[in-house]
């Protein structure tokens, strides 16, 4: 299967082949209208989207372009799984370097080679300049509370002013004018590391964004590389063919020759501005906040080119496809410095960072442990809130089979790990304060008899003697819980394991005690007022953890359940446990663990399309997708031609 696509077009065109892209004839709106289209085509497995006629624009507008795992593939080549597993396969054989390994694996050495980008002399991507006119593209509003219009797929280019490495990443950016626009910089970003240098220097910032490059620039532009290591290298590597890059033509940095579109301007050191809020991918706005300020001084692009752009938000979205894609061709690379570790996988449900399941073979007591303190001060996943290991032979992405190993193996007293007051994910809000938050460890690995001590044993002797091994059906657990308290409006327990509880947090509580003293009443949410009693109450023993949800979370439906907790909790302020004490200054646990996961006042609203929009699309629905007849042969025509002059270069 060739995937040898050197540009965005040419994608495109393949994919209508492959009845994969439909061509929306329509005149549809960037501002929302885009946003409920692209979802409700994701959410039926459609085609990506061409949108031929958006309102207010002259170009097209490309969305859903890798929002399948068909089309991840048909970018590729091959399931990103497989070219995972034959780049580890090769750098665990390759050292020291031998003739035989290399001829043995001459596709991924091919591979290798092509990663060294070509230098040029132009480009179509710069076949027309233009002065700088963003009004003239169909940039979206995504979400109805959104601070503005963002460009949500710009490649950023930059360089560092010391080392001249080259960093591409995809950060969102907010249209202020004709002529700039907000930088969204979060921190542990390869171009926020470049600007922090630039800063210090005194040294003027040249950018470049690239929009619509080929697809394995795409998904090295999301890729979470280590710090250091080339984009334009990795997507060599994917497409299996050099990546054409030529200079600027009015900044001295080089872009890639077959974009698009490229934006090209400076970043002003010292000039910052309120940019947000957003809808992000975590499934909630994140708050408006100042960020430096891009102001372009040129924008070129090839003839007749098309404007990409994707939608974030509650998942699924396309970053699910992209993210996913990424983590299987990178993630067995980890092995390289951990041999530990026989996998890992960070779920999409919970936008990534917020929960990574980790499958480790540990070779003395608690390595596991060691491990996960590891993984949380390296590059992008030291962003990651929440970390659960289990023993080799479970699989991470299985979240059942997670939940079995922590009901068999998990104890509080010994395998729960707090870290307070450390960096995370710019778009967390649970902490309230941008950039800083908590994380915790959930050691769920199996045991080694050495370990197996007195607190252990007295733990299960305990909760015996109380009781509380004593059978519940579903049906009666909930009628138990919902007449104990009136703010329970369900529950569902997942695996004997996690019972999850949501609440109807408008009933006010009055006259409730509250256990932990150290929190006024006033700053208590509804939901940890309840999850208290929960903690008090007789329960069945396998229960090892309670997370408490808000009435708009789904808790019989996976995907939504794993949002719905864990991107709505601070594992310092929302996390309590049956039994909590101090010995000394070391905090120590044991019992159930509960979770307060409700959505408390403070927090950033979660991500609600306007009904006038969404009565806009049930209108234009059938329309959108009517068959054509034929298929519009002029433009094909033209696409067809476009793609055999970009050949040259």
């Amino acid at each position: 299967m060739n995937n040898n696509f050197i540009a965005l077009s040419e994608f495109l065109l393949y994919l209508e082949k492959n009845g994969e892209l439909h061509r929306v004839k329509n005149e549809i709106d960037p501002e929302l209208e885009s946003t409920e289209i692209a979802i409700r085509t994701l959410k039926q497995n459609k085609p990506a989207l061409l949108f031929e006629n958006p309102k207010g624009s002259k170009y097209p507008l490309a969305m859903n372009i890798l929002a399948s795992e068909r089309r991840i593939e048909l970018a590729l080549g091959m399931h990103p799984e497989e070219l995972g597993e034959k780049l580890i396969e090769f750098m665990e054989r390759a050292m020291p370097p031998k003739l035989n390994t290399i001829l043995k694996h001459k596709k991924i050495v091919k591979r290798l080679i092509a990663s060294r980008p070509k230098k040029i002399s132009g480009g179509f991507a710069q076949e027309i300049v233009d002065t700088p006119n963003l009004s003239q593209f169909p940039i979206q509003k995504c979400w109805p509370d959104d601070g503005g219009r963002f460009i949500t797929l710009g490649q950023v280019f930059t360089y560092d002013p010391l080392t001249k490495k080259r960093n591409v990443g995809i950060y969102r950016m907010q249209m202020f004018d004709d002529s700039s626009t907000g930088m969204h910089w979060q921190i542990q970003k390869g171009g926020g590391f470049h600007f922090y240098q630039a800063q210090k220097l005194k040294k003027e910032f040249e950018v470049a964004v690239a929009l619509g490059t080929d697809p394995a620039m795409l998904l090295a532009s999301v890729a979470a590389l280590p710090e250091g290591i080339d984009e334009v290298m990795f997507a060599g590597f994917l497409r299996g063919a050099r990546i054409p890059i030529t200079r600027g033509r009015t900044v001295s940095i080089d872009v890639p020759a077959n974009a698009e579109f490229i934006l090209e301007g400076k970043v002003s050191l010292t000039e910052s501005r309120i940019e947000g809020p957003f809808g992000d991918h975590f499934g909630h706005y994140s708050a408006a906040s100042e960020f430096p300020v891009f102001r372009l001084s040129a924008i070129t692009h090839r003839k007749n080119p098309i404007y990409p752009a994707t939608v974030v938000g509650k998942p699924p979205m396309e970053d699910k496809f992209l993210g996913d894609a990424t983590q299987q061709i990178l993630g067995p690379l980890i092995r390289l410095m951990h041999p530990e570790i026989k996998s890992l996988w960070a779920y999409y449900e919970a936008g990534f960072h917020n929960l990574l399941v980790v499958e480790i073979e540990e070779r003395y007591a608690k390595e596991a442990a060691k491990t996960a303190m590891s993984l949380m001060g390296e590059g992008q996943l030291s962003l990651t809130k929440c970390i659960v290991t289990v023993s080799a032979g479970v699989n991470p992405k299985d979240w059942n089979a997670v939940l079995k190993e922590i009901r068999e193996n998990y104890d509080p007293h010994y395998d729960f790990i707090m870290i307070p007051k450390v960096p995370l994910d710019t778009l967390d809000f649970t902490s309230y304060k941008m950039n800083l938050g908590s994380k915790m460890v959930i050691d769920a690995c199996k045991k080694q008899r050495a370990e197996s001590g007195e607190h252990r044993a007295e733990s299960f002797e305990r909760r015996a003697m109380s009781g509380e091994h004593r059978g519940f059906t579903l049906n009666a657990l909930r009628s138990m819980l919902i007449a104990h308290d009136r703010r329970i409006l369900d529950i569902n327990l997942i695996e004997n394991t996690l019972l999850i509880v949501k609440v109807d947090s408008q009933i006010q509580s009055s006259n409730i005690p509250i256990i932990q003293q150290s929190i006024t009443p006033s700053s208590i949410s509804i939901g940890k007022v309840v999850l208290q009693k929960l903690l008090s109450q007789p329960l069945p023993s396998s229960i090892k953890i309670i997370a408490v949800v808000s009435e708009d979370v789904d808790i019989h439906d996976k995907e939504n359940y794993i949002w719905g907790i864990f991107t709505r909790f601070d594992c310092e302020r929302d996390v309590l446990f049956t039994e909590q004490k101090l010995i000394g200054i070391s905090p120590v646990y044991s019992g159930v663990m509960g979770i307060d996961a409700t959505w408390k006042q403070g927090y950033q609203k979660p991500l609600i399309m306007d009904e006038r929009i969404v009565k806009l699309v049930d209108e234009k629905w059938g329309k959108i997708w009517k068959k054509e007849i034929c298929l519009p042969v002029r433009r094909r025509g033209l696409l067809e031609k476009l793609i055999w002059k970009s050949r040259r270069f």
